[in-house]
């Protein structure tokens, strides 16, 4: 991958969709590779993280640079038909823990899912648990992805996957977002739960499923 991240992650901050997109459409090897191009967006968006805890850049730039990045991973997916119509397709539910708002991993996952014919359903940032535990219920997900960033929510990590794991037809969770990479958050789930530090581990898992899948897409 010979895309300049830096160059990148300065579109996001200065909010320039455009700019940001041609970068990715200049790299033949990104538009024809999902898992590729949101590497790319991944790293950048690390970055601007760390710029963000070392007081480089405000709250507000933050929040342009992770729009900007909504919008190029949004077209991306235009772009490349990843569409979430298989209706013979095994269920997955994503969400953010209450009080967590980062949420564009979250939808890279989302999207990785549904390019493995999975049905998806992303509810995005702060999902109180009493929704989540609604909403896996009502729509029968076999696979509820959760996505932790901050260490102090950790507590709140272990209610959600209890509750869900508690259900009557419980469902599979996993469990990543950027602090799942940095902590063993083993100790705030169960032994039926799966940590996904990195989407290079969605992809293995759903590599491991994908013979037991029929009438899916690939």
């Amino acid at each position: 991958m010979t895309i300049d991240i830096n160059k990148l992650t300065d579109d996001f901050l200065e909010g320039d969709q455009d700019q940001a997109w041609e970068r990715i459409t200049d790299q033949a090897e990104l538009m024809a590779n999902s898992h590729l191009t949101f590497e790319a967006l991944t790293k950048a968006m690390q970055r601007i993280g760390k710029l963000w805890e070392e007081n480089e850049i405000s709250v507000a730039d933050e929040h342009l640079a992770t729009t900007t990045c909504d919008y190029v991973l949004s077209r991306y997916a235009h772009y490349r038909k990843i569409t979430n119509k298989n209706e013979n397709g095994p269920k997955a539910l994503f969400l953010c823990i209450e009080q967590e708002q980062h949420y564009l991993g979250l939808k890279m996952i989302s999207l990785l899912f549904q390019e493995y014919g999975w049905q998806t359903k992303l509810f995005g940032a702060n999902l109180p648990l009493e929704y989540a535990v609604e909403k896996t219920e009502k729509w029968g997900a076999s696979v509820v992805g959760i996505s932790v960033a901050i260490l102090y929510h950790a507590e709140r990590l272990n209610r959600y996957v209890t509750e869900l794991e508690a259900l009557k037809n419980p469902p599979e969770v996993l469990v990543g977002g950027r602090l799942t990479s940095q902590y063993n958050l083993a100790k705030y789930c169960s032994e039926h739960t799966t940590l996904v530090p990195d989407l290079h581990r969605v992809r293995e898992w759903l590599e491991e499923r994908k013979g037991s899948m029929k009438n899916v897409r690939y």
